[in-house]
Parts: structure tokens; C-alpha cells; sequence
């Protein structure tokens, strides 16, 4: 007689190494050490969500690359930019201080522009985007 002995076919139980799996992926997570960025290589600005602008009454502030002021395009000294702010704070609606700036500015005159207006109570500073 010839009998043939059927062989099993092999089968591979594949849920103890996706259990293996979630466990190194669980380790690798826990012992992951996560690193504080000193300094961030960005350039800044660029906005997809940026938002309309509503207000008509606006001081518009510009700062070039060389870290000259301009205020509505005519350039101005420091000094003329704190006396603009401070006359702008006396009207009886103080405007709101729009600031332009190129992206390769050197962020002290951003701040110092910012600075000077916070001290001359003009509250409402933006910033334009593209």
C-alpha cells in the first residue's frame, strides 16, 4: 500500500512578534532623550493664515536690511521714530503701529521698534507678512 502521509503546511504565529514589536517601540519611546534647540535656523515671516486687516487709522513702520526706519516710506532717525510714536499717542484715537520689516533684518531693531511704541502706550502693533 501506498499510503503518503500529508505534510501540515508551516504556519508562522505572527502576534507574539508584533508584541515584541510594540514593546521595543514603547522602550525606544520612553528612553528617547529629547534635545533643546539653542538656535533655530528660520526665516521669519511667512504666514498662510495671516488675517485681513480691518483698521484704516495705522502708522506704518519699515525697517530695511541695513536696520534704517521708515515711517509711511519716508526714512526717519530713532529719534524721530520715538517722536512720531508719542505724537501719534496723543490723538484722540491712537493708530495702530503696522511693522514691515524684511525677513534679513537683525531682530534687536524689530524689538526696538516694538519697544518704543509699548512705551509710548501705542498697543495695537502688527506685524505684515506675506
Amino acid at each position: 500500500m501506498n499510503i503518503q502521509k500529508r505534510r501540515k503546511k508551516a504556519e508562522i504565529n505572527i502576534v507574539p512578534l508584533i508584541d515584541v514589536l510594540i514593546v521595543l517601540i514603547f522602550f525606544f519611546l520612553m528612553t528617547m532623550q529629547f534635545k533643546n534647540m539653542d538656535v533655530l535656523n528660520i526665516t521669519p515671516p511667512k504666514m498662510e493664515t495671516a488675517g485681513k486687516d480691518d483698521e484704516v487709522i495705522q502708522l506704518m513702520v519699515g525697517i530695511d536690511t541695513e536696520g534704517k526706519y521708515f515711517i509711511d516710506n519716508q526714512p526717519v532717525t530713532a529719534e524721530e521714530l520715538i517722536a512720531a510714536f508719542d505724537e501719534a499717542a496723543g490723538q484722540q484715537q491712537p493708530p495702530s503701529v503696522l511693522l514691515m520689516a524684511d525677513e534679513n533684518v537683525p531682530f534687536h531693531f524689530v524689538t526696538f521698534v516694538m519697544d518704543q511704541s509699548r512705551k509710548a502706550k501705542l498697543t495695537k502693533v502688527r506685524m505684515q507678512t506675506r
